[in-house]
């Protein structure tokens, strides 16, 4: 058994009469019981108020939530806690980005590049900017088998781009992005660089320092902690100059009748009180990461990887979506079922106890561009093991039998 599942008391649970197998880590991951233990320890102990009164209880709580920043930012190579903001989900950091910066520094004529891979979270926004600022929202497409980007796309990145906006790894190809390309080509022309690391900071160290990146958004949630907490890393610089996302609470500096002035950095914005056990849950997370190190995660996500693609490539009628070599996934493998739909497909294996995923995994133009408006997703992470992986091959080929088809 996989030395970490013992952390994980959801994985006893039984479903028909076995313990689940659960494999839909890209959408959300499970919770280790120090992850647990240090919410409960807080919410018995040190709950209150942060940032508001004198008494032992809001410092405590200040405490605790500071050090939750503290402890973010130096897991992600950030240069300070002020660089790091604190947002509900990754989905709302990259919402902050568009309203706060994109809405107010973008004009007619500029241009906003994405990539046609992206999550929904990381197209609505933009199109919402472009619509109303009168900017220009621009595609790089992929080669449908391999995945990897089309070399001539690149060059919508021009003079006239303002923002080039990509994830770290594809939530649906489970590729890597060419960063350092990107980075280098948004900075020829003075582009600002917004990366999506919800896929990413799971499975691979990342230090935003190096990236050089202007933002980077992840979510708690996909990385060992509570719901309700993600984070926007943000370049001190920017987030002086941007507007603030919402009004109230903490982030003013202070209130007259007719005007407000507000606080600096990230403070700024970060209005009302905040999910100060979801900060918690996240500081314990990232302990809990550390401890088990990215070393381990990323040998055991090859092995992981290697296995499930090699041996579902061998399965007839099942057609792995993006590249078919194990070596260039992180931690996600979608793929479909000939003549069979994803939803049946989620079905029948959840009947044997196995949770994948089914249907367009937030990427609907993705999905469109492909010709495959849903798939399945199948996302182990560091806690499952090979025995899971063989079980989920072994119940994989029977899919088709059940709904009355041939092998």
């Amino acid at each position: 058994m996989n030395r970490y599942k013992k952390d994980f008391p959801i994985l006893n649970r039984e479903v028909k009469g076995r313990p689940i197998i659960y494999f839909d880590n890209g959408a959300t991951s499970q919770r280790p019981l120090q992850v647990m233990k240090a919410v409960e320890e807080y919410d018995t102990k040190y709950n209150g108020n942060p940032h508001r009164a004198a008494h032992v209880l809001s410092i405590d709580s200040t405490r605790e939530y500071e050090e939750s920043k503290e402890a973010v930012a130096k897991f992600i190579g950030a240069k300070s806690s002020d660089e790091i903001v604190y947002t509900k989900n990754g989905s709302e950091a990259l919402n902050l980005v568009a309203r706060s910066y994109g809405e107010n520094f973008l004009k007619e004529g500029d241009k906003i590049v994405i990539t046609i891979a992206e999550h929904h979270s990381n197209i609505v926004p933009w199109q919402r900017v472009c619509q109303k600022t009168g900017a220009k929202l621009e595609y790089i497409y992929i080669d449908r088998e391999t995945g990897e980007y089309l070399e001539e796309d690149f060059k919508k990145i021009d003079e006239d781009t303002k923002i080039v906006a990509f994830n770290h790894v594809s939530n649906v190809l489970g590729t890597v992005s060419p960063v350092e390309k990107f980075m280098k080509l948004a900075k020829e022309v003075g582009a600002v660089t917004v990366i999506d690391g919800a896929q990413a900071v799971p499975h691979i160290p990342v230090d935003v320092t190096k990236l050089d990146c202007d933002f980077y958004t992840f979510s708690g949630h996909k990385m060992l902690s509570a719901m309700g907490i993600g984070v926007l890393y943000a370049k001190s610089e920017l987030l002086e100059k941007m507007e603030p996302f919402l009004l109230g609470g903490d982030m003013i500096e202070y209130v007259e009748e007719q005007t407000t002035t507000f606080a600096s950095g990230a403070t700024k914005f970060e209005a009302g009180t905040q999910n100060v056990e979801g900060a918690v849950s996240l500081k314990a997370a990232v302990d809990y990461l550390n401890d088990v190190g990215f070393d381990y995660i990323e040998e055991h996500n090859g092995e992981m990887m290697e296995y499930l693609v090699e041996e579902i490539k061998k399965v007839p009628h099942i057609n792995i979506v993006g590249t078919k070599d194990p070596s260039k996934r992180q931690g996600v493998i979608t793929f479909t079922v000939d003549d069979v739909h994803p939803h049946d497909v989620a079905t029948i294996l959840d009947s044997y106890g196995i949770a994948i995923r089914s249907g367009h995994h937030c990427a609907q133009p993705l999905g469109k561009y492909l010709g495959i408006p849903a798939s399945n997703r199948v996302s182990p992470y560091f806690y499952n093991d090979l025995e899971e992986a063989k079980y989920f091959i072994e119940k994989l080929k029977t899919v088709r039998g059940v709904m009355g088809f041939g092998s």
